[in-house]
């Protein structure tokens, strides 16, 4: 059985107590092949994606594989005119991650965060585990419970 990195992200999914699952996989080059072998629908592999939506407020949002933000609703859903993406520099220093290893779990600071109302209706979601290939399979209900975290239509179509 192959081991499991620990990661920021796996100990606080642990320490919460969360039901789930870990799986690891190998380099992939799409989110096409990373769903198929997360063995999830691409609509079902989450992007975690931080937003500025000021200086020092940032939030995250998670994403359906297949669809991408949809800016405008964004905006409106938060009342605000202005957000922003912020460099893979910032992006690391406010999250403790690296693009593509992206996610609330076990961020170095709780952002708030913005479920797209797609996932919500999913039966089981995979979201990046804090690290290359680990990707952590839960109810995406956990996932609002777990944040707090505001249910909204905020994608369009990818």
């Amino acid at each position: 059985m192959e081991s499991v990195p620990v990661t920021s992200a796996t100990l606080d999914v642990a320490s919460r107590q969360i039901h789930h699952r870990l799986t690891v996989i190998g380099s992939v080059s799409s989110a096409d092949e990373a769903a198929a072998a997360r063995g999830v629908a691409l609509s079902a592999l989450i992007k975690s994606i931080v937003i500025r939506r000021s200086e020092d407020n940032y939030f995250f949002v998670l994403v359906p594989g297949d669809r991408a933000i949809d800016w405008s609703k964004l905006r409106a859903e938060l009342g605000v005119s202005r957000l922003s993406l912020p460099s893979a520099e910032e992006a690391f220093a406010v999250t403790g991650y690296v693009r593509g290893t992206i996610t609330p779990f076990g961020s170095s600071t709780a952002w708030p965060v913005v479920i797209d109302e797609r996932l919500v209706v999913l039966g089981e979601v995979a979201i990046g585990g804090g690290g290359g290939g680990i990707g952590i399979h839960l109810d995406p209900a956990t996932l609002v419970t777990a944040f707090d975290a505001l249910v909204a239509d905020v994608t369009k179509a990818g």
